[in-house]
């Protein structure tokens, strides 16, 4: 059923690749995905898992038929529980199994091609880099980088807000203010893309939702800068699909 499984990462490196191409798929059926996903995990069908691939795509399935399967399996059944609580509880539940099935996937790895402690460790510290997919989808991660920037943030620094107003890749900014780049820069470091998770990179436009206040690359979220420019509130996929579920 698992694609992956061929590739076969034997590496340190090669393991963690495998980790955050399944976690990126994982964190896209989960917010930028999430009402495709939403409706396919319909609780009238039977025990539904959720797979990510290191490809970066994403599937609800039934589980392997092979007992027992090539490589662990996600969690059984998140289908059930779908209309018995609130939305974003559901979701956060399905986002915690997701990442223990991450981990348990990693070092099923590890342990298959004899990593030693210290592989471990680093492969561990490369995982524990990233926010998990828990605080991703709960936005945990972004406040947790709201509170370091608070910290660090110098009183004469220019806030997100007025970015986020402008809706401008840094390259363009750049361009126009060339002091406030470099200020910018260190404040939207450690900032993270609401939907795959990734840190702020100074060449790749993002956006911010009025909503939810969460950043997102452009290319995550399918908006380039020339649409952006017409845009005078942006919600992002999650924001956008909220609705009332019967």
């Amino acid at each position: 059923m698992d694609g992956g499984v061929l590739n076969n990462p034997r590496t340190v490196e090669e393991v963690f690749k495998d980790f955050k191409g399944r976690r990126n798929a994982l964190i896209k059926a989960l917010t930028t995905d999430v009402e495709e996903f939403f409706q396919q995990c319909d609780p009238d069908k039977e025990n539904l898992c959720l797979y990510g691939y290191p490809s970066g795509q994403w599937e609800v399935n039934l589980p392997a038929e092979e007992v027992p399967p090539e490589i662990p399996e996600p969690a059984l059944g998140i289908n059930f529980a779908r209309d018995g609580m609130q939305e974003k509880d559901w979701l956060a539940l399905v986002a915690v199994h997701s990442d223990a099935w991450l981990l348990s996937v990693a070092f099923y790895f590890g342990a298959r091609f004899g990593f030693d402690k210290a592989d471990r460790k680093r492969l561990f510290n490369m995982i524990n880099d990233l926010p998990t997919i828990f605080e991703v989808v709960t936005g945990d991660a972004r406040k947790q980088v709201k509170d370091k920037s608070s910290v660090s943030n110098h009183s004469g620094s220019k806030s997100k807000s007025n970015s986020k107003t402008s809706k401008l890749s840094k390259s363009q900014v750049k361009d126009e203010d060339e002091g406030f780049d470099e200020e910018d820069e260190e404040e939207h470091g450690e900032t993270l893309c609401g939907a795959c998770g990734e840190n702020y990179a100074s060449d790749e436009f993002w956006i911010c939702c009025d909503i939810c206040e969460r950043w997102f690359h452009g290319k995550c979220v399918k908006i380039t800068p020339a649409r952006a420019e017409h845009i005078k509130q942006y919600k992002c996929p999650s924001c956008s699909n909220k609705r009332a579920r019967p």
